[in-house]
């Protein structure tokens, strides 16, 4: 009886444990502020494809003139990308469509952009976007800035 409570003890602990893990990632990341929720599309399709293939979930941070992507669903202490504010052009915005409307976190819109030759699009909420632009327009001087 004693030996059936305690594998039944460890086996609880070793399956909230990773839960307790990523929560405690987030709260690590979110700690300094500047987080904002933020979905990514690594080597966007340029035709403007609308499938919700290759979205993945994520946290973005500012830090200084980068923005630093993390996974949400990853155990990792680094981000996953860093986006830097002078290799960032904006393409332009739209609003998901079809599958992607599944495949990403409610009224979040898709922003297209470059990243040193590499399509890729970013969603986030109004508020989110707002802020970003703004981080990107807030350039220092002599810095090129392109904004859609």
């Amino acid at each position: 009886m004693v030996l059936a409570l305690t594998v039944c003890g460890i086996v609880v602990v070793l399956g909230v444990l990773p839960l307790f893990l990523l929560g405690l990632r987030r709260r690590l990341i979110q700690r300094s502020g500047g987080t904002f929720d933020c979905s990514l599309r690594w080597d966007a399709p340029e035709d403007g494809d609308s499938s919700s293939k290759g979205w993945a979930y994520g946290v973005a941070r500012y830090n200084g003139d980068r923005v630093e992507w993390y996974r949400v669903f990853s155990y990792a202490p680094r981000p996953r990308r860093v986006l830097e504010r002078s290799a960032i052009e904006v393409a332009g915005r739209r609003v998901p469509e079809s599958e992607e409307e599944l495949a990403l976190l409610a009224d979040h819109v898709v922003l297209a952009c470059l990243h040193r030759g590499t399509r890729l699009e970013l969603a986030m909420s109004d508020d989110a976007l707002t802020g970003f632009l703004a981080w990107l327009e807030a350039a220092p001087p002599g810095q090129r800035v392109n904004v859609a």
